[in-house]
This record gives C-alpha cells, sequence and structure tokens, in this order.
C-alpha cells in the first residue's frame, strides 16, 4: 500500500490507500454525533479509531463514534488506531468561518519533467488575503516546512471562485518530491499533519527473468516507475529506436526468439513523451550440445523394443 509514511521518492509501492474514510454527522438537537466509517463496515464495530479536532489529537476517545455538544466552528477528522496516517477528508459541523481544509487527491505520482496541479478545497466562506502552501521534504524526521512561494514560470498560485486553490509546479525535479499542505492564514499549525504527497519518478526498463536469456523462454518487459501512474496510462515501446506498437505497462515475448534481441526503451505517452534509458536484451540461440543429446535420447529410446526382443531370443 502507499502509505502516508512512505518518505522516499525511491521506495515502490503499487496500490494506494483507499479513499473512502469518511465522518459522517447525525444532528440531533443541541449536539452531534459524529461517526466515522469506513469501507469494510463488517469490522467497523470492532475497530478503534483516533479523532482530531481543529487538526489536534482528540485522545479522550477510541470508539467509532463521539458526541460533540453545542457545536461551533470546529471541524473533525479522523484515521483508524495504527493507521493514523490515513486521514479523512476534514468535516465541519458549521461551515462559517470553518478553517477545514480537503483535497482532490491526497497522493500525486507524477513524472520528471511533467506539469502537477495540487488543488486544495476549503469551506470557509470568509475573505482570507493570504493563502499559501507549504512544503515537507521527504525524509525529515522532524518538522521541517518551508513555505512554497511562486516563482515565474515554473510554480504559481491558482485561486478559483468555488473555494479552490491550486498549486501549479511545472517541469518538476526529483527534489519536488514532498508533502504539500495548504494553509487559509499566515500560519501553520500542525507541519506534520498529512497534505499531499507528491512523488517525482523516472521511467526504467526492467526485465524478467533476465536481460540475458535463451530462445523459447519467456520473457516480460516493464516500464518501471517507484510510484503508480494512474491506470489509463499509455505506453511506448521502443526495439533499436522503432516503435514495436505495444501501449500497455508489460511488454511480453513469449516463446522469445533471435528476432526480439536488441535494445528496448519505453516512454509514456504524454505532451513531455518522457522516456527511459535503453535495456539491451540478448538472447542465445539454443546449443547444438543440448540438440545433439535429444537425438541421442529419441535413439536410444527407439532401439529399447529392439534390445528387449534380442534379450528374450537369446534365451
Amino acid at each position: 500500500m502507499c502509505s502516508q509514511k512512505l518518505k522516499s521518492k525511491d521506495q515502490f509501492c503499487s496500490i494506494t490507500y483507499p479513499t473512502d474514510l469518511h465522518v459522517q454527522m447525525t444532528f440531533v438537537k443541541n449536539f452531534v454525533i459524529l461517526t466515522c466509517n469506513t469501507g469494510c463496515p463488517v469490522a467497523d464495530a470492532h475497530t478503534a479509531y483516533k479523532w482530531y479536532w481543529n487538526r489536534k489529537l482528540y485522545s479522550d476517545c477510541e470508539r467509532q463514534d463521539i458526541t460533540i455538544f453545542k457545536p461551533k466552528a470546529d471541524f473533525f477528522s479522523c484515521a483508524v488506531k495504527s493507521n493514523e496516517d490515513v486521514l479523512s477528508h476534514e468535516s465541519c459541523i458549521n461551515n462559517t468561518n470553518c478553517m477545514a481544509v480537503n483535497y482532490v487527491s491526497r497522493r500525486i505520482c507524477a513524472l520528471e519533467g511533467s506539469s502537477v496541479n495540487i488543488t486544495s478545497q476549503y469551506l470557509s466562506h470568509s475573505v482570507y488575503k493570504y493563502k499559501s502552501w507549504y512544503k515537507v521534504k521527504l525524509g525529515s524526521e522532524e518538522d521541517d516546512c518551508e513555505v512554497f512561494e511562486e516563482a515565474t514560470g515554473r510554480v504559481k498560485y491558482y485561486d478559483s471562485m468555488k473555494n479552490e486553490h491550486t498549486l501549479r509546479i511545472n517541469d518538476v525535479k526529483r527534489n519536488d518530491s514532498a508533502e504539500y499542505s495548504f494553509r487559509l492564514a499566515n500560519y501553520i499549525d500542525h507541519c506534520n499533519l498529512p497534505g499531499v504527497m507528491l512523488v517525482v519518478t523516472g521511467v526504467k526498463v526492467t526485465v524478467s527473468p533476465s536481460a540475458v536469456v535463451t530462445e523459447g523462454q519467456r520473457v516480460t518487459l516493464t516500464c518501471s516507475t517507484s510510484c503508480p501512474l494512474t491506470d489509463n496510462t499509455n505506453y511506448i515501446w521502443y526495439l533499436n529506436s522503432r516503435p514495436v506498437g505495444h501501449q500497455t505497462k508489460h511488454l511480453i515475448l513469449d516463446p522469445v526468439s533471435r528476432e526480439n534481441e536488441g535494445n528496448y526503451s519505453c516512454a509514456v505517452n504524454s505532451p513531455q513523451n518522457i522516456s527511459s534509458a535503453e535495456k539491451a536484451l540478448t538472447v542465445k540461440a539454443l546449443e547444438k550440445k543440448v540438440a545433439g543429446l535429444n537425438i541421442l535420447k529419441i535413439t536410444l529410446f527407439s532401439l529399447i523394443p529392439a534390445v528387449v526382443f534380442l534379450l528374450y531370443k537369446t534365451r
């Protein structure tokens, strides 16, 4: 699973964390019942939870439900205990002056050299003159926050009328891999609270079982990245710099032949057409010794009936 604890752009994960964790609100007169629901309702009653009240851990309760009396403009989120890195969206009891911030996507895998939009959504209807993004460096043991300011041509802020604020990064670099948090005021209250994890990756070709094989084997070439791209990603495969007309992540050669030998590369079909380095595939012919041994085996097996007959006659 791709957990928020994944703090290195070089680590690999194949499945993103579930996004169906959410807070349900039930209003009863002068109080509100909050319920932390997951995508596995059968297990919910047997699970311990963590609650966050205005982004601060509410340590008094590990139940699925909590009751809030005389609710104000507070906001809440929840997590499953021991998996606190996977938080639900922040939910406001009263949207007036609410400081809750959520994100369109909590995890983005981007190819080096591409452009990325990181979009936040907020509920407050108040006017905030200061809206900013904070960057938390990957691999930091302690909070290591910095304001990620606009830069001409590469980093831009975009504000919409739908209470959305977008950070756009053009031509992303490996050192842009970080966690990005959006805030509505000129301070940051909890630097280590999960925001949007951006992992910038390159593309490379991997070969299984080996880059040196023998005719007749099954060979799988994979266009690999250090984080999972979207399911609808199209790929382009090349053999000796010529396209081979295959558009999926895996190129399977079964059985492989001498004609398949050469230098393979792949690219992600995007406006930037980001390509991998070439990977050599060597295909060895079946050894003559092996072929001769097989002929000898066939000859011996064909002579067995005659030998048995002669032995029977001599008795």
